[in-house]
């Protein structure tokens, strides 16, 4: 047996201006998870695509099992035993579960007509390794975004690959159902598959890979078992800095109390929250998932009906029973999911950031076209956006980029609270250290922030006070010296805990 299920040697990948891949390199062996890792437009997305035929190499050499091997089409490299899960879903909404799963591979009898029974019981199958209890004949229209993640990786495994590509798999799900892909992962290392994967999560990486490859750049650049590297040293060779400077603080001072919050209840969501938010400051919220921590931010934004309580800005109580009325007292909302509720991917880079703020450049029913080019164009720059023209289609840029967008978009709507759901979801790290510093600076500026945030090293890192949920209540509050993950866990999951662990 070949040491290695799939070889990449050389690989260069050319696109109009732009040397995508320089003579990248990948050894991957069967049933071991090889983690791919790099920033955004370090090449991984591209060297996949030339595995599964989406694109064709301009040199270098594929091996399958120690064959020269090719894809000059997806169904070819399907049929080779390789299957991919891509970061961006594009699911048949109007299908059903079990036409999307099957399709262009339809159980047929006769050679002619489709087996839709076959079709049925194969799905339902699936579903029920995955503990799914969907009707296969379900349309995938109105399904969460997590439940259109699961179904594209049961579609992979369905194929009876030999080799799949999971690009950042997790995005869209919960901890429990990573838990569940995790296991599944685990399932297809014993069955000799494996798996290439590609996320920003760097704790999944270290939990679930036996090896790592590096690139930057559209080059190779190390390669490591897992367990003869440390978190830092991986970042270091992505992105060529160490983890404690991604959150380099700006000297900045707290100030009066501008929001507060008492008593603060949604049905079904979290009841009677009460916390304060000073000027200048960065407050964190923390919680497993379930906890009500977006909830509260869209609650104070107007995109939910409060059930009780009360919301004070600047002493002066308010009644924010729209998104329009946060606008108007200064607040802003970067929401969870920017490819679902934040960015509109069909415009560009100036109609996203202009999208609610065209009123400040219309005269007389008419837009000030050339002003709002310019001024749109100065937020972008300011927020050191990676582009082309401020013409650029928002969807062709890198999450980090399009999440820069989105602050630039409510930057000009001259908050003085803004509210950060998850505000580096997705993104790599090179990408995330520009977002802490764009926040530091909005903090120093006197911006108050409140930020919801799943990541750790983010809470522990960037906030000066952390409040905690557990299930729709409140269950302590931490100063920043108090923080710690055994401190937030604890609360997290309300078990008793203080501050000194005891």
């Amino acid at each position: 047996m070949n040491e290695f299920v799939l070889q990449m040697i050389d690989i260069c990948k050319g696109f109009p201006g732009v040397q995508a891949l320089d003579k990248a390199k990948l050894d991957v062996r069967p049933g071991t998870v090889h983690a791919l890792m790099g920033e955004n437009g370090a090449g991984k997305s591209t060297m996949m695509k030339c595995l599964f035929g989406i694109y064709k190499i301009d040199s270098g050499e594929i091996l399958l099992n120690g064959n020269p091997f090719e894809a000059s089409t997806i169904k070819m490299a399907r049929e080779n035993g390789i299957s991919i899960i891509q970061q961006e879903l594009s699911p048949l909404l109007d299908m059903s579960i079990m036409e999307n799963m099957w399709l262009t591979r339809e159980p047929s009898f006769a050679g002619i007509f489709v087996d839709h029974k076959k079709m049925y019981n194969d799905t339902k199958k699936v579903l029920e390794k995955f503990n799914l209890d969907l009707d296969p004949r379900r349309k995938l229209s109105g399904l969460p975004v997590a439940k259109l993640q699961l179904l594209e990786i049961m579609n992979a495994v369905s194929c009876n690959a030999r080799i799949i590509i999971m690009d950042e798999p997790t995005s869209a799900l919960t901890d429990k159902e990573t838990r569940q892909l995790f296991e599944i992962i685990a399932d297809l290392k014993r069955q000799q598959v494996a798996v290439i994967y590609i996320s920003h999560k760097l704790d999944e990486i270290f939990e679930i890979s036996d090896e790592v490859t590096v690139m930057r750049d559209g080059k190779y650049i190390t390669h490591h078992q897992i367990e003869d590297i440390t978190m830092d040293q991986l970042i270091r060779e992505m992105v060529g800095r160490d983890l404690d400077e991604m959150f380099e603080q700006t000297n900045r001072e707290i100030g009066e109390k501008v929001l507060e919050v008492k008593n603060l209840s949604h049905a079904n969501y979290f009841k009677d929250v009460s916390f304060d938010l000073k000027q200048g400051e960065i407050l964190g919220i923390a919680g497993l998932v379930g906890a009500g921590r977006t909830e509260i931010l869209e609650t104070i934004f107007g995109m939910r009906k409060i059930n009780g309580g009360e919301i004070y800005i600047n002493g002066q109580l308010k009644d924010i029973a729209s998104v329009q009325t946060a606008q108007q007292h200064k607040i802003a909302l970067l929401t969870e999911d920017r490819r679902y509720n934040g960015i509109f991917p069909e415009l560009n880079i100036m109609d996203n950031i202009l999208i609610v703020n065209y009123n400040q450049f219309i005269r007389k029913g008419f837009i000030k076209t050339s002003k709002a080019k310019k001024i749109s164009g100065e937020y972008a720059a300011k927020l050191n956006v990676k582009m082309s023209s401020i013409n650029t289609s928002i969807k062709n840029l890198s999450g980090g980029n399009q999440q820069k967008v989105l602050l630039a978009r409510w930057l000009m709507s001259q908050p003085e609270i803004l509210l950060l759901d998850e505000p580096t979801r997705g993104i790599d790290v090179g990408a995330k250290a520009e977002i802490y510093s764009i926040i530091f600076n909005l903090a120093a500026q006197g911006k108050s922030i409140i930020m919801v945030s799943s990541e750790m090293p983010e809470i522990m890192k960037m906030c000066d006070r952390v409040i905690v949920m557990h299930e729709g209540k409140m269950t302590g509050t931490l100063s920043h010296k108090e923080l710690s993950e055994e401190a937030i866990m604890a609360l997290a999951s309300n078990f008793n805990y203080n501050a000194e662990g005891k």
